[in-house]
């Protein structure tokens, strides 16, 4: 991929991008209704597919957390159209790489020290390249190492590039400012954490320790002395990208031990430590020469509150909709029904989320789940379809649900997603008596 060799760092320039890339979307819509008076049958595919690649390309130079934004909402089948959703899922690690030049002048602010200066060996060329940062190889003595480095400006921008991606999101997603609001702040307390290196270094010594006793899980060792607020350096796990390996048709017993590594490790998180690598997209996996799950990115991290915990998980509760009032209570106490809501406008929402809760928890209700099923996947985005396209749910056009919940549901979707492309059976199931509902009760 063709390499970048300035990237936008005011904020005047960025707002350009942004304004550019709306003016581009606003031609695109314009040229839509100009054939839909020609052809009243005209559907949207040639302004999905035109939107998707200009927000993207422009998103791609800006790189940072609005190409991040764009990474979160391609995880996710039903907050997009598939032409959106496509083209962003190559954020996630195929991202247009900055130029070594760059590279150079950022060890030289952070270390005062060119690469060449503190390794045996550095790549000039990026080996991946995503959202917040790139990836280079290097070696040190006998070591092999990966050397994450963040993109010049991305830290000192992420507020003012939400607010500027605000417009184009509220478009896209066809919420209300208000309704917006409180999503876009934690989005954006996650994503300072995530440009924050010294913190990410401290969560991923601490989360690799206290997940070391899981089976079949790798993870890297972190190496302080040269990493820096824009720099990590860590441990290069040899191996291949789950779409790589999947390509080499793995039986279904490896398939299961991948699977099922990747579900504890999740639960292990979730429901003991309360604090979750919230980020679950393929490029963040390798799969070991020994058929093990290396975990290699612990930027984004959800830590769980207890109110919202104990809330949430009794929605996954097996049968807690055959207790309308209870369950309308739970409903109510996360916020998804507002204020102005009529008595029909709430019993719609309740018969959706119903149907929701029920397909997000099915796993939890039986002793192992096959995720390779097709039909339940199929369930999952024609309902997808059905809310998006269902003209109640269009015109409430609100933003429902607790602010932590974005991370949370983001987390599991995005697992069960990783989990269907591997094809895994897990042992997934909890007894409804067990200690994580009593808990949650």
């Amino acid at each position: 991929m063709k390499e970048q060799h300035k990237i936008p760092v005011t904020k005047v320039q960025r707002a350009a991008k942004f304004v550019g890339t709306g003016a581009k979307m606003g031609g695109n819509y314009l040229k839509y209704y100009a054939k839909r008076m020609v052809d009243s049958n005209h559907d949207r595919t040639e302004l999905d597919e035109s939107n998707a690649e200009d927000v993207y390309t422009s998103l791609s130079n800006l790189k940072g957390s609005a190409l991040k934004v764009a990474q979160m909402m391609s995880m996710d089948e039903n907050v997009l159209p598939k032409a959106y959703t496509t083209k962003f899922q190559m954020a996630q690690y195929n991202a247009p790489p900055l130029s070594y030049p760059l590279v150079m002048k950022t060890f030289k602010r952070y270390f005062g020290k060119q690469p060449s200066e503190m390794f045996d060996t550095f790549s000039q060329k990026a080996v991946n390249a995503a959202s917040i940062g790139q990836v280079h190889q290097a070696t040190l003595g006998d070591k092999k190492l990966a050397v994450k480095i963040q993109y010049p400006g991305v830290g000192d921008s992420v507020s003012s590039d939400l607010k500027l991606a605000k417009p184009i999101a509220m478009r896209l997603m066809n919420l209300k400012a208000k309704d917006l609001d409180k999503y876009m702040k934690e989005v954006e307390e996650r994503l300072l954490e995530e440009t924050d290196y010294e913190l990410e270094l401290e969560r991923s010594q601490d989360l690799t320790q206290k997940c070391a006793h899981l089976d079949n899980l790798v993870f890297p060792k972190y190496y302080p002395e040269y990493s820096s607020s824009r720099v990590i350096t860590m441990d290069w796990i040899d191996g291949m990208h789950l779409n790589e390996w999947l390509k080499t048709n793995p039986s279904q017993e490896e398939r299961n031990k991948i699977g099922q590594a990747m579900w504890e490790f999740y639960d292990f998180q979730i429901h003991q430590l309360k604090a979750v690598h919230a980020d679950p997209h393929p490029g963040n996996f390798i799969i070991t020469k020994t058929g093990k799950l290396g975990i290699i990115d612990f930027g984004c991290v959800k830590e769980i509150p207890d109110e919202f915990y104990h809330k949430y998980f009794q929605l996954m509760h097996p049968g807690i909709t055959q207790n309308k009032d209870n369950f309308v209570r739970i409903l109510g106490e996360l916020e998804f029904f507002h204020s102005a809501d009529t008595a029909e406008e709430k019993a719609y929402f309740i018969n959706v989320f119903s149907r929701m809760v029920e397909m997000l928890g099915r796993p939890f209700g039986v002793e192992k789940f096959d995720f390779s099923d097709v039909e339940y996947f199929k369930e999952i985005y024609a309902l997808g379809d059905e809310i998006s396209n269902d003209k109640k749910f269009r015109k409430s056009n609100a933003a429902r649900g607790s602010q932590h919940g974005i991370y949370i549901n983001r987390t599991y979707f995005g697992l069960y997603n990783i989990l269907h492309q591997i094809g895994a059976v897990v042992k997934s199931g909890v007894d409804p008596n067990s200690e994580l509902f009593s808990r949650a009760s």
